[in-house]
């Protein structure tokens, strides 16, 4: 509390809001008195954070590597609100799960209307058992995602239809199957499952492809000019034939190939989340770039090794080693490759001048992984190559050495043991 004062004493912006308690009587009195001005805040909260006062404490207790133990933050019930459940609609996604929503008729829940909202699968339909015509209660998990908490059974004035899923995608009519609790479209040809795709890849979240909106993706596939992902970066060549569509003028054209350019850039972790690999979120897609730090020391990897990762189960491994066991989604990175899109993790990289734009040479058997060797070079800034040539800076000599040991004698190379390269890392 001295340090948020001495800030305020500099001229710093504080929150007049926060105050010193003791014990747990303070605490929950002040919850309460927060839980009522709530409303009348000029920003939105959804709860309050404890914090202990005395930073010598603070360090004696110490962080988990997720969360500090001197904090916690007290959560407050979320507001509900009553509508009636208009329909309920399906919807097909990247990986062809379908989805019933639904449509309500509009309600402000906490500053936001809401007329739309998930209802997960059929499962949740059936254990809530929601019906169309009900009156539901609506809240906000988290006060960000709407969600169907509950239905007012007392509301039913008559016997309303119950909840039948569908068995027919709704886009192309192929029958459906069942995993676990989801039913999906099998059709790999399926519209609604490429927009999405295509929709997911340009998101914020993914490629960041500012421009490329939900309606924008909708209109250049229906007008043939975007079938699959490549065809995003090769919408230049169609620059001149969008121009004649209402609602495309050249400057949001040059804005949005602008856009399509920039992409190229993005961190591997990026490119990872955007292919929309099954269970493969942007934490996980995180995760596997810093490991792998190339798309194709990732595609390359064994369901072992990607096993060995912590935080990665076993259904995530499985599913991005099959993925990229498919020759269409190999036709599909070499492609985006040609296209001159980065394949390589950006973040996190050392400036270390005794690797930095240096070229090296494995050959021989490691006491350690060459991958996780081969990762730590790049890392440092240099690159492993495959063949010995007279650019070669060092070769990186192990048990039983090939063709390239001799040739590196030849040339002059530089030849380096396993102690040299790591102590070249670490200095």
């Amino acid at each position: 509390m001295e340090a948020l004062e001495f800030m305020k004493e500099l001229g710093f912006i504080t929150n007049p809001n926060n105050k010193l308690v003791e014990g747990i009587d303070g605490i929950l009195s002040y919850i309460e008195e927060k839980s009522h001005e709530r409303n009348s805040l000029p920003y939105d909260i959804d709860g309050v954070v404890i914090k202990l006062n005395n930073i010598k404490d603070q360090m004696m207790l110490g962080s988990t590597v997720k969360y500090p133990k001197w904090a916690t933050a007290y959560k407050f019930p979320p507001e509900e609100v009553v509508t009636k459940l208009k329909d309920i609609v399906f919807t097909v996604g990247r990986t062809g799960q379908i989805t019933p929503n639904a449509i309500l008729e509009p309600v402000n829940v906490m500053g936001s209307t809401i007329s739309k909202t998930t209802l997960h699968n059929e499962d949740y339909v059936k254990e809530k058992d929601i019906r169309v015509g009900d009156y539901v209660v609506i809240i906000k998990a988290g006060d960000v995602i709407p969600r169907v908490e509950s239905v007012k059974k007392e509301r039913r004035t008559k016997e309303l239809p119950k909840f039948k899923m569908i068995d027919k995608c709704p886009i192309c009519s192929t029958p459906l199957i069942k995993k676990d609790s989801n039913y999906y479209c099998p059709n790999p040809r399926c519209d609604a499952r490429h927009i999405e795709s295509l929709i997911h890849f340009a998101s914020r979240t993914a490629m960041n492809i500012i421009g490329l909106a939900d309606n924008t993706i909708d209109d250049m596939y229906n007008y043939g000019f975007i079938k699959n992902i490549p065809d995003i970066y090769k919408l230049k060549n169609h620059k001149n034939e969008i121009m004649l569509l209402e609602g495309y003028a050249e400057k949001m054209m040059d804005n949005l190939l602008l856009e399509i350019e920039k992409s190229k850039e993005n961190s591997l972790e990026k490119l990872i989340f955007a292919l929309g690999i099954r269970h493969v979120g942007s934490k996980t897609a995180m995760i596997l770039a810093r490991k792998y730090i190339t798309i194709d020391n990732l595609m390359n990897a064994s369901i072992d090794d990607l096993n060995d990762i912590p935080d990665i189960g076993e259904e995530i491994s499985n599913s991005v080693y099959n993925y990229f066991q498919e020759e269409k989604n190999k036709d599909l990175i070499n492609e985006l490759k040609e296209l001159g899109l980065n394949m390589t993790y950006l973040g996190e990289t050392i400036d270390n001048p005794n690797i930095k734009d240096k070229s090296f040479v494995i050959t021989g058997t490691l006491s350690i992984k060459r991958d996780d060797l081969k990762n730590s070079i790049i890392i440092n800034g240099g690159k492993v190559i495959d063949s010995v040539s007279k650019k070669t800076d060092y070769v990186i000599l192990g048990e039983n050495p090939g063709s390239k040991y001799e040739k590196a004698l030849k040339l002059g190379i530089p030849i380096i043991n396993e102690q040299e390269i790591l102590k070249m890392l670490n200095q």
